[in-house]
């Protein structure tokens, strides 16, 4: 059973992939295994990192045969070795084979984030802000991809356009037409949206971040300053909201942001650049 994510939502997910997949037969597998014959694999880590998935790829299988057994499986968060057994199965040779590459490709994708996502909170360490994740993720596989971020130790930012107000810049443009600025806009959005919902402000200096602030935005975003100017926007804020850093931060530069004093630093590479980590089904007889 799924128990950390939504198991109907998940459940379409799956389908979705394996109709994709498999569409009107596994033509190999049809014409080799025998529909009787029944098989053990075990999916195997081929690099070190962390877990995330563990259940997504078992509900995979149960999706093609509910009767598979799972000997083995680690939870979500697992430190993995290359080498280590993360779970075994067994149940119809079939369903195995034909369930085999979504299985993987999600067991990689969602292990290679939390990977990811492990490393740039590792390199925060001695500092208070915290990693958060984007809406930059795979169409259709958003659910999974920030799942996968809180495994490896990271925060979720909004999940989708109602969650909360983020005016960008974009936006920005196109209220100046009408001659409103960042307090006009701010003043606006507040008239017109839920006194429950978080309003987030894109800025592009110190100045804008004090207006905004003075203005009663609850989160300043800063995207692509440097980090004199961070600093700079963070003193101006003056902890009247909480200040988040965006673009083009890495592993090399993730530390310098943290040290400027925001309180939150995002970061779309951990899910629109992440590096599947690498896992293997072996079948065992």
């Amino acid at each position: 059973m799924l128990t950390e994510l939504p198991a109907a939502e998940v459940q379409a997910i799956i389908d979705r992939a394996l109709a994709e997949d498999i569409a009107w037969g596994d033509v190999t597998t049809r014409a080799i295994v025998p529909p009787d014959c029944r098989a053990r694999a075990e999916a195997i880590a081929k690099r070190a990192g962390v877990l995330a998935g563990g259940e997504v790829f078992v509900q995979t299988f149960r999706t093609l045969d509910p009767d598979v057994r799972v000997d083995t499986l680690l939870p979500d968060g697992s430190r993995l070795e290359v080498g280590q057994v993360i779970v075994a199965l067994e149940g119809r040779a079939t369903a195995i084979l034909s369930a085999e590459r979504v299985a993987l490709n999600f067991l990689q994708r969602m292990s290679g984030i939390a990977t990811m996502t492990a490393a740039y909170v590792a390199a925060l360490a001695g500092y208070p802000a915290r990693l958060v994740d984007t809406r930059k993720t795979v169409p259709g596989l958003r659910l999974l991809d920030k799942y996968a971020v809180r495994v490896g130790g990271g925060s979720n930012h909004r999940y989708n356009l109602a969650d909360a107000v983020l005016i960008k810049d974009n936006h920005l443009a196109i209220a100046r037409r009408s001659g409103l600025g960042i307090a006009e806009v701010i003043r606006l959005v507040r008239q017109r949206v839920s006194p429950f919902l978080k309003i987030e402000v894109e800025v592009e200096s110190p100045a804008e971040a004090a207006e905004a602030a003075e203005a009663g935005a609850d989160l300043i975003l800063l995207d692509n300053m440097p980090p004199a100017q961070m600093a700079e926007a963070v003193r101006a804020v003056a902890g009247r909201a909480l200040v988040e850093a965006s673009g083009g931060i890495t592993l090399e530069t993730i530390r310098e942001v943290a040290a400027t004093g925001v309180d939150l630093i995002s970061s779309g590479s951990l899910t629109h650049s992440v590096r599947a980590l690498d896992i293997s089904l072996e079948i065992r007889t």
